[in-house]
C-alpha cells in the first residue's frame, strides 16, 4: 500500500473524513480493513508512481553503531596524529569549540596516534584499519562520508539527532517517516523491523528512538527479539488456534468500525491496522526469524556468531531476510562503542563482533541481485576526540566524544561505489572541505528512496514537520 508523497493538512482531512463517515457511516473502516485484508506486495513500478521521482533504492538498512565509533581508528587515516603522539592538541585547531564535561576540565589535551596499523584497499585505494580486515575486502562498494558533523555532543540528543532529524525527543524516527511516506512491500510484515544485539552493554537505547512520534501509531518500528516470542504478545495463549483467533478479530473488527463511524478517531484506524498485522504475523514471523533452512556456506560468510540468535551476526542475517521478504526500513543497533578508556581493546572487541557480518552483508545482497536497491548504512551518532581523556597510560588510553567531525559509509541503493567525500583537518579535529550535516545526510537517504525531503511533511500543531526539519541539501557526489 503506497500513500501519495505531498504536503497534507491533516485538521482538512480529519474534517473530510467526518464528513464522509457521518454519510456513508462505517464506510471508511471497511475500506481500511478491505485494503489490508487484499493488500499485496508492491512493483517496482508502483513504487516510482508513489515517489516524487524513480528511486534507486526501495529499501534500507541500517547498521548504528551505538557509542560514537572512533573515525581516526577505523576510516580516517592521520598519521599526523601519531607523529605528535603526547603532544598538546594545538589552541589553533581546538579553536576553543565546546567540550565535554569529562574533558573540558582536563589540564592537558595529549593528542593520540592510532595505535592501529592502515592500509589502502581495493581500486577505490580507501584507507582502513587492520581491525576491519573483512570490511576492506568490500572496500570498493563502499561510500565513504568523512565530514559528517553534528550540534550533538551527548549520547541522548546525539542517537536522537541521528535517529530522528532533532536533538528533542518526540519527533518521527527516520524508519516511522519512510512508512508514513512510502508504504508497504509486503502484507505480511512491519514496515520497520528493530533489532538490538544482544547483551551488549553500553548507553540505553529506548523504544521511542524508534517511534513514529506524531505520526499515526501504526508506523512505529516494530523490535524483534532473540527467543521464541520474537515480538512482545503476538502469540495466542494456549488453547487458542487460529480459526478462533481469527474470529475473535472479525468480531473486534466489527465494534471497531462502528467506533470509527461514529468519532472518525485516526488512532482507530491504527488499531484495525495492528490488529490485522499482528494475525498475519503470526505466521510470517517465526517464518522470517527462523534461520534453520540458511545453508553451510551463508553461515560462514557472516561468522560463526550468526548461528547465535541475537548476536550482531544473526541480525546482519535476520535484516538480508527481512529484506528479501519487502520490509521497507530495517535498523539494527550495535552498543559499546563509548570507548573513553581502554579504547585499543574495546575497540578490538566492537570490530571482532560487527566486522565480518557487515561486510557479509553487502556481499550476500550483491550476490542476490539486491544491493543495487537496498541502501546499506554503517555509523554512530558522533565521532571521538583526536586526544586522550584523561592521561596516556602506556599504551592504553581513551577518547572523548568528539561531534565536529566523523565518518560514516554507505553501500549500495544508489550511491556511489569505491568513493570518499569529504575531508577532515589533519588532526581529525575540524572538516577541511565538504561538511555533511545530519540533515544533509537524511535528506540523501530520502533522495535515494525517490523523496523530496522538502515535501515529505505531516502537519502537527500549526507546522509542517519533516525529517530534515529546515535544514538539509541533497549531497550530489555521492549519488550513482
Amino acid at each position: 500500500m503506497n500513500r501519495q508523497l505531498c504536503t497534507g493538512d491533516e485538521n482538512s482531512v480529519g474534517m473530510s473524513r467526518r464528513r464522509f463517515l457521518n454519510r456513508f457511516g462505517q464506510g471508511l473502516g471497511g475500506i481500511a480493513l478491505a485494503n489490508l485484508l487484499n493488500a499485496t506486495p508492491a512493483s517496482g513500478n508502483e513504487i516510482s508512481k508513489a515517489t516524487h521521482f524513480p528511486p534507486r533504492a526501495k529499501r534500507v538498512i541500517f547498521l548504528f553503531q551505538s557509542g560514537g565509533p572512533s573515525q581516526m581508528d577505523l576510516f580516517d587515516y592521520k598519521p599526523t596524529l601519531n607523529e605528535q603522539h603526547g603532544q598538546e592538541l594545538p589552541a589553533s585547531v581546538r579553536m576553543e569549540q565546546r567540550l565535554t564535561g569529562m574533558s573540558g576540565h582536563q589540564a592537558s589535551l595529549p593528542l593520540v596516534g592510532s595505535p592501529f596499523k592502515f592500509a589502502q584497499h581495493g581500486n577505490s585505494g580507501a584507507w582502513m584499519s587492520e581491525v576491519l580486515p573483512h570490511t576492506a575486502k568490500v572496500a570498493d562498494e563502499l561510500c565513504f562520508v568523512k565530514s559528517m558533523y553534528t550540534e550533538a555532543i551527548n549520547h541522548g540528543p546525539g542517537v536522537t539527532f541521528m535517529q530522528t532529524g532533532s536533538q528533542f525527543p518526540g519527533r518521527p524516527s527516520m524508519g516511522a517517516w519512510l512508512s508514513y511516506g512510502l508504504g508497504s512491500e509486503s502484507k505480511n510484515l512491519p514496515e520497520f523491523v528493530v533489532m538490538v544485539t544482544k547483551g551488549q552493554g553500553g548507553q540505553p537505547l529506548v523504544s521511542r528512538l524508534w517511534g513514529s512520534g506524531f505520526l499515526p501509531g501504526k508506523h512505529d518500528g516494530v523490535r524483534f527479539r532473540p527467543d521464541k516470542n520474537a515480538v512482545l504478545y503476538l502469540n495466542s495463549p494456549k488453547g487458542i488456534d487460529r480459526n478462533s483467533r481469527r474470529k475473535v478479530l472479525d468480531r473486534i473488527q466489527q465494534l471497531n468500525e462502528i467506533e470509527l463511524a461514529a468519532t472518525s478517531d485516526p488512532e482507530i484506524e491504527t488499531r484495525i491496522a495492528q490488529y490485522e498485522m499482528a494475525f498475519r504475523m503470526q505466521a510470517s514471523v517465526p517464518e522470517v526469524t527462523d534461520l534453520s533452512k540458511e545453508t553451510a556456506d551463508t553461515f560462514k560468510l557472516y561468522g560463526e556468531d550468526s548461528r547465535t540468535p541475537g548476536t550482531y551476526a544473526a541480525n546482519c542475517l535476520l535484516a538480508r531476510r527481512l529484506a528479501e521478504r519487502g520490509v521497507r526500513f530495517i535498523q539494527l543497533y550495535h552498543p559499546g562503542w563509548d570507548h573513553h578508556s581502554g579504547l585499543p581493546g574495546g575497540l578490538r572487541q566492537k570490530c571482532k563482533q560487527t566486522d565480518q557480518a557487515s561486510a557479509a552483508l553487502i556481499q550476500d545482497l550483491k550476490q542476490r541481485g539486491m544491493l543495487d536497491d537496498t541502501l546499506v548504512i554503517w555509523g554512530g551518532e558522533f565521532g571521538r576526540t583526536n586526544y586522550c581523556q584523561g592521561k596516556i597510560e602506556g599504551g592504553n588510553f581513551g577518547r572523548d566524544h568528539h561531534p565536529r567531525c566523523f565518518t560514516m559509509w554507505m553501500a549500495g541503493g544508489g550511491s556511489k561505489p569505491g568513493f570518499s567525500f569529504g575531508e577532515t583537518d589533519e588532526y581529525s579535529y575540524n572538516i577541511a572541505a565538504d561538511g555533511v550535516h545530519i540533515h544533509d545526510f537524511h535528506a540523501t537517504i530520502l533522495h535515494l528512496l525517490g523523496i523530496d525531503h522538502e515535501r515529505l511533511t505531516f502537519k502537527y500543531q500549526g507546522r509542517h514537520f519533516r525529517l530534515t526539519d529546515v535544514h538539509g541539501t541533497v549531497v550530489d557526489p555521492i549519488v550513482a
